[in-house]
């Protein structure tokens, strides 16, 4: 397997050249597990970890290598190990906040050419969440398909397929079933030889079972729904990149249980295109759609152009966004205040060392 097969892009080469240069080799994240990570270079797969300098000079968690990587290693053949160095940029990402407390963000998986947003047309369908999907999606610089699984459990898949279409202007939906294998064959057109496809849902919407029907063996472990409560079982543990056949790259990922958005407004734009648009028509252009006069999306609203649920989630996501943005701007304040009080107790000390020499 050469690099082009696991998605290496020759754009990347000009970031690699110095790392070439110190006799490291390129190699792609396609496996993490708690501090350890399986990388694939053209000779294989290799047990790697961070160097203690990468350590060091990370300043975030996001910094830290991902499924889907490109990173600069150095192998030891001795016992089929090898240290990473660096990882290099990311022309794609697929990001939310990190779950709970945290204000940091948490890359899910990197240099993707699709995301695959993965429900059930069963109890788990949920509209409002779908649309929080593809804010990040749309994020992520990679281009968003909509996947409405478990077709063969729905009675009118016209009517949520027409629901989708309404709430992802300019995204592909399709309805399959990957139980039965139903519409399957619609997904092939994006599973192009080196490119890489994550799948993203809620646990038990079959992200795993798909990934199965697409191999064409049962690689991945996937549960039963649970009957009380229509839940999934979540049989997905860690994030993985698995090579198809044809060449094509998938990453399997654990359902998510928080779909927390990130910072960057653009895919806020993107994933409600139509609210933006009729946006631009209001008085003010700091309208809030809450009360102001002139507010044209309020009045789009009552007279039945917009949906009224659609344009809360906007409303929703663009408070969420200011929130953690404006969080962030505190947080970074306090540690250049921070860094500044150290600096000056450094700046005494070395006074005080002159003054004893």
């Amino acid at each position: 397997m050469d690099l082009t097969q696991l998605g290496w892009k020759p754009v990347l080469e000009a970031f690699f050249a110095e790392f070439r240069e110190s006799g490291m080799v390129p190699a792609r994240v396609v496996r993490e597990d708690r501090g350890y990570y399986r990388i694939r270079d053209v000779e294989g797969e290799w047990l790697a970890e961070v160097t203690g300098k990468f350590r060091h000079e990370a300043t975030r968690r996001a910094d830290y290598p991902r499924v889907g990587d490109w990173v600069a290693t150095e192998r030891s053949e001795g016992d089929h190990t090898a240290q990473i160095h660096a990882v290099l940029p990311r022309f794609s990402a697929f990001s939310r906040k990190e779950a709970g407390k945290s204000d940091e963000e948490q890359v899910v998986a990197a240099n993707i050419e699709t995301v695959f947003l993965v429900s059930a047309l069963d109890r788990e369908y949920n509209l409002r969440r779908i649309e929080r999907y593809l804010t990040l999606a749309w994020e992520s610089g990679a281009r968003p398909v909509v996947i409405l699984n478990k077709r063969d459990l729905c009675s009118d898949v016209a009517r949520f397929v027409e629901d989708v279409a309404a709430a992802a202007p300019g995204v592909e939906i399709h309805a399959v079933s990957a139980r039965i294998g139903e519409g399957i064959d619609e997904l092939e057109s994006y599973l192009i030889a080196g490119n890489t496809v994550v799948f993203l849902g809620s646990s038990g919407v079959g992200k795993s079972t798909l990934i199965n029907r697409l191999l064409g063996t049962e690689r991945q472990r996937t549960g039963e729904i649970r009957e009380d409560d229509g839940k999934g079982r979540h049989t997905t543990t860690h994030r993985e990149l698995i090579v198809l056949s044809n060449g094509a790259m998938v990453i399997d990922t654990p359902g998510l249980r928080e779909i927390q958005l990130w910072i960057d407004d653009e895919g806020l734009q993107q994933a409600f295109e139509d609210v933006e648009e009729v946006a631009r028509l209001c008085r003010f252009r700091d309208c809030l759609h809450e009360a102001e006069p002139g507010c044209a999306v309020r009045e789009a609203v009552e007279a039945g152009k917009l949906d009224a649920a659609r344009v809360n989630n906007y409303k929703k996501q663009r408070d969420e966004m200011a929130r953690l943005a404006r969080k962030q701007t505190l947080a970074g304040k306090m540690q250049e205040k921070s860094g500044g009080k150290q600096m000056g107790r450094l700046r005494k000390q070395v006074k005080k060392i002159k003054r004893n020499h």
